[in-house]
């Protein structure tokens, strides 16, 4: 059985490469619609990965999409640049820092 998003984004701190990320500090925020959907920040600093509630402060890029698509997404089954362009894919903030964080997780 395929995970929802949400058992997903808990379980990416686990899938974290801090070795591809390097000495990265971000937070990015997953805003994921539909069921299985929520609001969560990836906190990234120090080679540590965070999943944590929305706070006050904001993020260096918002990434918003489907639930269902992020699924597909996180399984290579969607292609992150053509999801990116139809649209199913939302990014506000630093567009290039999403492009890199995909390689920062083991997919």
């Amino acid at each position: 059985m395929t995970k929802q998003a949400s058992e997903l984004v808990q379980s990416m701190p686990q899938a974290f490469l801090p070795e591809k990320a390097g000495n990265a500090k971000a937070a990015i925020q997953l805003d994921l619609r539909g069921d299985g959907g929520g609001v969560w920040v990836l906190d990234i600093a120090d080679g540590v990965c965070q999943v944590q509630p929305p706070s006050g402060t904001k993020p260096d890029v918002t990434v918003t999409m489907d639930a269902d698509d992020f699924v597909a997404l996180y399984h290579n089954r969607l292609n992150p640049v053509q999801a990116f362009m139809s649209g199913k894919i939302k990014v506000s903030g630093n567009v290039g820092m999403v492009m890199q964080m995909l390689n920062w997780f083991e997919r």
